[in-house]
């Protein structure tokens, strides 16, 4: 029978938050509340962090993830997580497991639930879907960039027929939490998404996620308001 595992990567290097992994969040270390969901998860078998790094390792294994010790060239700056997930397929399946479906998850999205990776893997079976990914709803999303004339120009509606938002279409941000997918297709296609691709939709508080330290506080008081904050 096949597995369903949770795959978080970590690496140990960081330039924005030295050491971001390991950094105190509502009183567990980052990478320990990603760990911590997908080990409450009702669907997931198995959890494993993949890092390059020992002392993370070291935490992953004492909050009851599997280490995979992540080569060297695939732990860079320009490492994209598909290698780390690549390897750590390779890895898990070198000890014997039969994967099913992989939950990818972020350890800078700590703002999430173990309902919400069950609901994903709900999703993705019951609607036969070949990928899915976490987002978020939006509303009123206007987005401009700067010409190169300096001035302003929009990017994604019309500023002189603007839309009441009961106009608006539903409109869908990635947020980065997980995503879910069959190791033939990332062998494939090198790519977390393919074929046909479901959206989970989490609650807009659950977007944020740690990339600048200011980030830190944002989310564990976001945590705490929402009562996310105790597992």
């Amino acid at each position: 029978m096949s597995a369903t595992v949770a795959i978080i990567p970590a690496r140990g290097g960081s330039k924005g938050i030295p050491r971001k992994n390991l950094v105190d969040v509502c009183g567990k270390p980052l990478i320990a509340w990603s760990i911590l969901q997908a080990r409450n998860a009702r669907h997931i078998d198995s959890v494993w962090v993949t890092s390059d790094d020992d002392e993370i390792l070291a935490v992953a294994e004492s909050f009851g993830a599997r280490p995979i010790r992540r080569p060297a060239e695939i732990s860079g700056d320009q490492a994209t997580s598909e290698s780390a997930w690549l390897h750590a397929l390779d890895v898990i399946e070198a000890q014997g497991v039969a994967i099913g479906l992989v939950v990818a998850m972020q350890a800078t999205s700590p703002i999430r639930e173990s309902l919400d990776l069950d609901g994903g893997l709900e999703m993705l079976r019951e609607q036969g879907f070949d990928s899915l990914l976490s987002v978020a709803e939006v509303e009123d999303f206007f987005t401009w960039r700067i010409a190169e004339n300096g001035g302003a120009e929009s990017v994604n509606y019309d500023y002189r027929n603007r839309k009441r938002r009961q106009q608006i279409e539903k409109r869908y941000l990635e947020n980065g939490s997980f995503y879910v997918f069959r190791p033939e297709q990332l062998r494939r296609e090198n790519n977390r998404l393919g074929g046909l691709i479901g959206l989970f939709v989490m609650g807009r508080h659950k977007m944020f996620q740690i990339d600048n330290p200011e980030d830190i506080e944002l989310c564990a008081t976001m945590m705490r308001g929402f009562g996310l904050d105790r597992i």
